[in-house]
């Protein structure tokens, strides 16, 4: 196993200096073209502070992950930290305000049933060192899809409120009119995982199959291996788009600017439903008694 890792990518000084260059590189060329939402310099600080927490935190896991998947408490303890990460980092990512750890919800949604069914079902050990990598994978990919769905019907409903002000004065709830305008753009979230898979073993051969075969797999394994991986991120990331989009038609993940406008339109619409009510409502008759 160590000769083919060392085939594939030997870990020395020349290792380094290329990590170096393509990360300067990728820091000058978002820089340059200002591939940031402001067209600042922002997005490059963002790619250079990623490269480098990336080496740190990889150089940490490396130094602990073999005590880790020995011991129990401690198994348990880092499978928490990688979830309280997520949530802290998928929240943060899709809004600014205090409804952030909302996004705790469709992780959990997504990867627990899927980790326990395959813990249940014996396909996956009760070990660290298969239980790290499979969930660390699954959270992953519920993370991204979270965050795209989140970002995507949050942005759909600013530029769409108007859509959304019609669809309530037609007599639809709050929860559906907005359902309807954001659900188009978070069915979007789906794409990278679908293209994931339709290309898999023709454009890319993702970590997990090279991984098995690095630790002397065969390749029939390996496919099956990475064949489970992809189904189960494609259920995992599906639930975590749909309670993603739920919560955010409910309002309970807003943006600053989007729970402004929702207090403003729940206001509006209250007066006018109450103005409607008594207008429409026929003058009660006193019976003499």
């Amino acid at each position: 196993m160590n000769s083919a890792s060392a085939a594939l990518l030997p870990v020395n000084a020349a290792l380094g200096w290329v990590l170096a260059v393509l990360l300067a590189a990728a820091v000058a060329v978002t820089a340059v073209v200002r591939l940031s939402p402001g067209q600042d310099f922002g997005r490059a600080r963002e790619v250079l502070t990623a490269g480098v927490r990336a080496a740190v935190q990889l150089t940490a896991v490396s130094a602990v992950i073999g005590w880790v998947i020995h011991h129990g408490a401690a198994l348990v303890g880092f499978l928490l930290l990688m979830y309280v990460v997520a949530v802290r980092t998928a929240g943060r990512r899709i809004t600014s305000d205090a409804t952030w750890w909302w996004a705790g919800v469709p992780l959990a949604a997504g990867v627990v049933p899927a980790v326990a069914l395959l813990l249940a079902t014996g396909l996956l050990p009760v070990r660290g060192i298969a239980l790290i990598p499979v969930t660390g994978i699954l959270v992953g990919g519920a993370l991204t899809a979270t965050v795209l769905a989140g970002r995507q019907s949050l942005a759909a409903l600013d530029q769409r409120h108007g859509e959304v002000e019609a669809a309530l004065a037609l007599g639809l709830s709050p929860r559906d009119a907005r359902i309807e305008i954001a659900r188009p753009a978070a069915s979007d979230a789906l794409v990278p995982g679908l293209d994931q898979t339709r290309t898999v073993g023709l454009v890319t051969l993702p970590g997990a199959f090279v991984g098995m075969l690095l630790g002397g797999a065969d390749a029939l394994t390996a496919g099956a291996v990475q064949l489970f991986v992809l189904v189960a991120l494609m259920a995992v990331q599906a639930v975590a788009v749909t309670i993603t989009l739920e919560l955010v038609a409910r309002s309970r993940l807003t943006s600053p600017r989007r729970a402004k406008a929702l207090r403003s339109s729940r206001w509006t619409w209250s007066s006018w439903r109450a103005r409607h009510t008594t207008r429409s409502t026929p003058p009660s008759e006193h019976t003499p008694s």
